[in-house]
């Protein structure tokens, strides 16, 4: 059991550095992990997208826009490949379509348009014919020249997007790497400029910082506890900044948690400082709630007396991810346990 949710906090001599100890043990970062979300693409899928589009296109000798939007239409996600091999995010894509054949594409079409083959990579589709199928037939041709025209002659000092492994001499480029594969070291340098999974991690961005707040609803859904989870910036009476959650909810409030998942220690302390702004408010209206903080991430591991203070406004109620089984035993929650 851990030591911190034994300790009487009235106690002016509690020894603070065991229990900073304690709670710093369980965290750990979270950079390695993430949520997949909606749109995830494996490599098993896209590689089935890759070999679409080398097909139909004689592996690269015959890149046009008519057999690039012949594999997208076999396995839609030859469409995501094919920007992959440009190197280009949605957005940009967008941009360089609008430019080069005149078909306007502003950034939210591109994006729609890429969730669209994400969403159903696999399955054969028809791009139809109205203003979407359009745009989709012009970013495959803006994409196909700019492939054929290759990074061309760069200015000292400038960095050509194009200049790269499978584009930097046009087609012969992408051609010479889809026939021999691309040596190991290429295949780093270029995770080296884009970072692995940066896209998917940017997309999923948001559902990365809700790990905490889905532990904390899974908990308290199982037990099957009333609560009242708060939307950002909501104005709550009584409160002028509201918690994530309110047990059982605003009116007859016997919990308040402020969930976080954090790897930076401005934002980790931004929270303590929350948290500790809802001990005073509780104080300061003689009410009897519990305040509890439900934490992860690096962050909270850098500042000890930022710890120290989270523990004390508290009372010791700091769950992790490695103690959030413990967060309805160890709080008044337990008094809306139903099973």
């Amino acid at each position: 059991m851990p030591l911190r949710f034994d300790i009487d906090y009235e106690d002016p001599g509690i020894a603070w550095e065991p229990l900073v100890d304690e709670v710093f043990g369980e965290l750990t970062s979270s950079f390695l992990e993430m949520p997949k979300g909606e749109g995830f693409i494996d490599y098993p899928t896209f590689e089935k997208g890759y070999q679409a589009l080398k097909r139909r296109t004689d592996a690269f000798a015959a890149l046009t826009p008519e057999n690039v939007l012949a594999a997208v239409r076999e396995v839609p996600i030859a469409f995501i490949v094919f920007r992959c091999i440009l190197g280009f995010s949605p957005p940009e894509w967008a941009y360089v379509t609008t430019e080069m054949v005149g078909v306007t594409v502003d950034q939210g079409a591109a994006r729609s348009i890429d969730r669209k083959f994400r969403m159903n990579p696999i399955g054969a589709v028809s791009e139809g014919n109205g203003v979407t199928a359009t745009r989709i037939r012009a970013m495959i041709e803006a994409g196909v020249r700019t492939i054929h025209q290759g990074a061309g002659v760069v200015s000292p000092g400038i960095v050509h997007r194009l200049d790269k492994a499978d584009t930097a001499r046009g087609q012969p480029s992408l051609q010479s790497i889809a026939d021999l594969g691309a040596p190991y070291p290429v295949l780093l340098y270029e995770r080296f400029l884009g970072r692995p999974y940066a896209t998917h991690r940017d997309s999923v961005s948001e559902l990365v910082g809700e790990v905490v707040e889905v532990a904390v609803k899974n908990v308290l859904s199982d037990a099957k506890i009333s609560f009242r989870e708060t939307k950002r910036a909501e104005r709550i009476p009584g409160f002028d900044q509201a918690p994530d959650f309110i047990i059982p909810d605003e009116f007859t409030p016997v919990a308040l948690i402020e969930a976080k998942l954090t790897e930076d220690d401005g934002t980790a302390r931004d929270k303590v400082s929350r948290v500790q702004r809802l001990r005073t408010l509780r104080d300061a209206e003689s009410k009897d709630y519990d305040v509890i903080a439900c934490i992860a991430g690096r962050g909270f591991k850098v500042r000890r007396e930022d710890m120290r203070r989270l523990l004390q406004a508290t009372d010791g109620k700091v769950f992790t991810l490695t103690t959030m089984h413990l967060l309805i035993d160890h709080t008044r929650i337990r008094e809306y346990r139903v099973r």
